[in-house]
This record gives structure tokens, C-alpha cells and sequence, in this order.
């Protein structure tokens, strides 16, 4: 089985007032609900079980979700927040009955034109890893660099980088995890998945995983429209 957890449960402020209502993964972008886009590239790449970590208006979230498994025939399953604002990684253990033993998350927000089970399998195959991260080598052209590699592996990882430390590729917004990492976390403690990431890229169990690719994110209206250009074209070429 592929398990994916995708992780939408934010209040998503930088897209208001267009997240008032909706929240952010129903958001339509070449018109359709970003969900749709998003299960398309999951299912293609052999998720046959989804949990969406739902927050902000999560109830809308299951609504599509459900019609959208019943179409799709995908195994979708909610993990709700509710009120509490746990963060990604908290969100993550308060999934925990629901994880499989090494399951794939990624954000409600991200479109990545790679096979997403990569990484997945990557952490598979290699049982030393505790996690593996898909990398891209940005130099801070799209988003600020946040991530140094070196021989298959993640030496550091920082949402807000330290200034005078070269970073050369970011996060992609896709990483594989072991379940045992989400269980050693304190239940109910709000946290986010950075310092997760962070400690295991100074620890050595994150595994890199290269894409070639750039990526795309409905998180800002700039990035939106990105991703609609992209659709557009890569639709008028197919």
C-alpha cells in the first residue's frame, strides 16, 4: 500500500479574502478544486489511501473528499484538527492511528510534477533512513534556498535559514517518514513539521531525495497564477 497525508488544516491568511469560505485546497485554480489537481497527480503516482489533515473549514474539505473517493474509487480518510491549531507536525500525531508504518506527506497547497511515490520507495529501500526529503536545486531562484545535501543525505534543513550558511536547494513539499518518528512526538502539543525536519537532518536519518522539476503552490495569488499557466500550457501540449 501507498499512504499519503495531506497535510490542510491552515487558516491560509495570505489568501484572504479568497479563504474566508473556502479553505485553501478547494480553492479553484483552471476550474476545478485544487483537491481535484492534487488527487490526479497522487493517483497517478499509485496512492491508493489518502488522509487529509483538515483544519479551517475541514468540513467542506470531507464533503469533496468523500465525493471525490467515491469517484475516483481511492481510499480517503479525514484527520480533524478541529479547533486546537496543532501545526503540521502535530497535525501528524494527532493522525497517528490512522499512519501507516512509512507513508509520504505533503501539503494541501503544493503541485510537484514528479512521481510522488519517489521518495516513498527511496525510504523503503534503505532501512538506515529515518526520513527522506525531496530536494531541488534552487539557488534561491524560486524561494529562498533552505536545504544542504551531501552523499544522499540532508546535513541541514531550515525553514528560516541562518544568515552566512550556504544553502543551495530547498524543499520540495514532499517527504517520507517512518511512523515511529510521528509516535515518539508528545501528543496534543502544537509543533511544527521544520523542527521535525530539522532535527533529523542534524541527527543524519534524512535521506535527500534530488528532483528536476521545479514546483508549484496555490500559497500566494502569484503562485496561483503560476500554476494556472503551467495547467494551461502543459494542457494545450498534451
Amino acid at each position: 500500500m501507498r499512504q499519503v497525508v495531506v497535510l490542510a488544516g491552515g487558516l491560509a491568511t495570505r489568501m484572504l479574502p479568497l479563504t474566508e469560505a473556502t479553505p485553501k485546497i478547494l480553492l479553484p485554480v483552471a476550474g476545478r478544486p485544487f483537491l481535484s489537481h492534487l488527487l490526479d497527480r497522487l493517483e497517478a503516482s499509485g496512492f491508493d489511501q489518502i488522509v487529509l489533515a483538515v483544519g479551517h473549514l475541514g468540513a467542506a474539505v470531507g464533503a469533496l473528499a468523500e465525493q471525490e473517493s467515491a469517484r475516483r474509487g481511492l481510499d480517503i480518510r479525514l484527520s480533524d484538527d478541529g479547533p486546537e491549531r496543532l501545526g503540521t507536525a502535530g497535525a501528524l500525531r494527532k493522525a497517528l492511528p490512522l499512519l501507516d508504518e512509512t507513508f509520504l506527506v505533503t501539503y494541501g497547497d503544493s503541485y510537484l510534477p514528479f512521481d510522488y511515490s519517489g521518495p516513498l520507495e527511496h525510504l523503503r529501500a534503505r532501512p538506515s533512513g529515518r526520513a527522506a526529503m525531496a530536494v531541488f536545486a534552487n539557488h534561491d531562484a524560486i524561494e529562498p534556498s533552505n536545504v544542504v545535501i551531501a552523499g544522499g543525505r540532508v546535513l541541514r534543513y531550515e525553514k528560516q535559514r541562518t544568515e552566512g550558511l550556504s544553502f543551495d536547494h530547498i524543499d520540495y513539499g514532499a517527504t517520507a517518514m517512518r511512523k515511529s518518528e510521528i509516535e515518539a512526538l508528545p501528543p496534543g502539543e502544537p509543533m511544527g513539521l521544520d523542527t521535525i525536519s530539522s532535527h533529523l537532518a542534524l541527527s543524519g536519518g534524512l535521506l535527500a531525495f534530488p528532483v528536476k522539476d521545479r514546483f508549484y503552490e496555490i500559497g500566494s495569488r502569484a503562485g496561483l497564477a503560476e500554476l494556472e499557466r503551467y495547467l494551461a500550457e502543459k494542457g494545450a501540449s498534451s
